[in-house]
């Protein structure tokens, strides 16, 4: 039973107290993670490009955990405003629509009002 903690270097991880994602077994647990692009901290106002940006997040830390998109067995949405989760839509299906993972989106406030997208996964590594 190993645990390994994964960190993105984000600021806000130190900040906070978090991981980006833990790693038990053959368990990935990915924080929410949002639109920022962690290497030069900004986030786009589009809520598209943020979904996008997630993804990509999302897909490193994975890698860092040795796993993969097509691991993904849990996917929670977190958007603010209602009508932008459908926006997100043609990017989550470009991710994850022959994953079809267990999903939840939820409406509610985030972080800071640059954030309009968050997504937290769990995966199960098949090894």
């Amino acid at each position: 039973m190993t645990k390994k903690l994964i960190s993105s270097g984000s600021s806000f991880e130190t900040q906070i107290g978090y991981s980006r994602a833990v790693v038990q077994d053959n368990w990935v647990f990915v924080s929410g993670t949002t639109g920022y692009n962690y290497e030069s901290m900004t986030i786009s106002e589009d809520v598209v490009e943020q979904a996008n940006q997630c993804f990509i997040n999302i897909k490193a830390t994975l890698q860092k955990a040795e796993a993969k998109i097509s691991d993904i067995v849990r996917v929670t949405y977190i958007v603010p405003n209602l009508a932008d989760f459908e926006l997100c839509w043609p990017v989550i299906r470009e991710y994850l629509g022959d994953v079809k993972p267990a999903a939840t989106m939820i409406s509610a406030g985030l972080a800071n009002e640059k954030m309009k997208i968050e997504i937290e996964v769990t995966a199960l590594k098949n090894k």
